[in-house]
């Protein structure tokens, strides 16, 4: 079976997470030292600034998100199906996934909700499409 749009996406997705994961990482380690990055974190952290915890928390956002759409996709996949629904909804998954991250760092108004409730209705749309039955 050649690779579908939705394969495509969950490759992005993943490569998304990963540098989500990296960004959060990284401003954790710089926020409380590479010390406690390292260490047995023992003792409670200092609190991160506000850009830091902005990423580590939309990080774990994508981590809630995430395997319900590589689920979604993964049975789309097994079962044969690829519609230009589940299409539509693995790239707007995608990119409200891509959007949310600088929406929420920045924090602009209605925007990381929006991009959520539009990574959600992605999600919903590639479940539609390859519903089995």
């Amino acid at each position: 079976m050649p690779h579908s749009t939705e394969l495509r996406m969950l490759y992005c997705a993943i490569a998304l997470g990963l540098l989500q994961m990296i960004a959060s990482v990284g401003a954790n380690v710089a926020g409380r030292g590479l010390p406690y990055g390292v260490g047995p974190r023992d003792e409670p952290p200092r609190p991160l600034g506000v850009t830091a915890s902005r990423l580590e928390r939309a990080y774990r956002n994508f981590l809630e998100t995430f395997p319900f759409f590589a689920a979604a996709v993964l049975i789309g996949h097994a079962l044969g199906r690829s519609t230009a629904t589940s299409a539509l909804g693995a790239q707007l998954y995608l990119w409200a996934r891509v959007l949310y991250v600088p929406a929420y760092v920045i924090a602009i108004p209605f925007t990381r909700t929006i991009c959520w409730t539009l990574s959600i209705v992605g999600i919903v749309l590639v479940l539609a499409a390859v519903q089995p039955g």
